[in-house]
């Protein structure tokens, strides 16, 4: 899902690192309010698990492989705000430090991990888990689902950016098919990792699930 440099022109670039530098701004200011003592190191952990899961790839088809966005896991442990902040700073060390997704698409990266894969997967996985909830293993069934519903909206907003200022000689048609098709594979990866991830904090803290304690 990382977008590397000149795959998106420099207006679209540029338009999406104001809206990825605007949602940080809101981002912070409603997570100060919500993080404590508490939830503070736990921010830390989802961050640090989310940047170590995300060096792990695994093959989908045609040599293509795929990785943990995070979005999911860090909305139902830390909440949407805090996690879309986790997701950044993973997303900015690993474009500064490892060269991991594009500088000049920092911001496009941003919108897409960041805020499209964090706030829709915390949209489904609260309704979804009140629809669960008298059935065994709520949590982690809902954020499993949350996790694959993520990833394709991820990649249809991908799309959606392309298709405004794609640089590469790719045709639409085909791009939507192979983008969307291959990240819905992706997405089977994502929800194991996130519902077995969830399914641990469930037995061992549920405190900790943000969603947890505002269903």
């Amino acid at each position: 899902m990382h977008v590397p440099d000149g795959f998106i022109d420099a207006a679209t670039s540029a338009a999406c690192a104001l809206a990825a530098a605007a949602g940080v701004t809101v981002a912070a200011r409603k997570a100060a309010g919500e993080l404590d003592d508490r939830r503070i190191p736990l921010a830390g952990a989802v961050a640090a698990y989310v940047f170590a899961v995300q060096m792990l790839n695994f093959p989908v088809a045609a040599g293509t492989s795929g990785h943990l966005l995070g979005g999911a896991l860090a909305a139902v442990l830390v909440g949407p705000w805090v996690g879309a902040l986790c997701i950044t700073v993973v997303l900015a060390v690993q474009a500064l430090v490892f060269a991991d997704g594009g500088l000049s698409a920092l911001g496009v990266n941003i919108v897409l991990m960041a805020f499209v894969a964090t706030f829709v997967a915390f949209a489904v996985y609260a309704p979804t888990r009140r629809l669960l909830a008298r059935a065994d293993g709520a949590p982690p069934m809902a954020a499993a689902f949350a996790a694959w519903c993520s990833v394709v909206a991820a990649s249809i907003a991908f799309f959606a950016i392309y298709a405004v200022g794609g640089t590469a000689d790719v045709p639409l048609r085909t791009l939507a098919a192979s983008m969307i098709g291959v990240h819905g594979l992706i997405g089977i990866g994502e929800a194991v990792i996130t519902g077995l991830t969830v399914a641990a904090v469930v037995t061992t803290r549920p405190d900790l699930l943000h969603a947890g304690r505002r269903p």
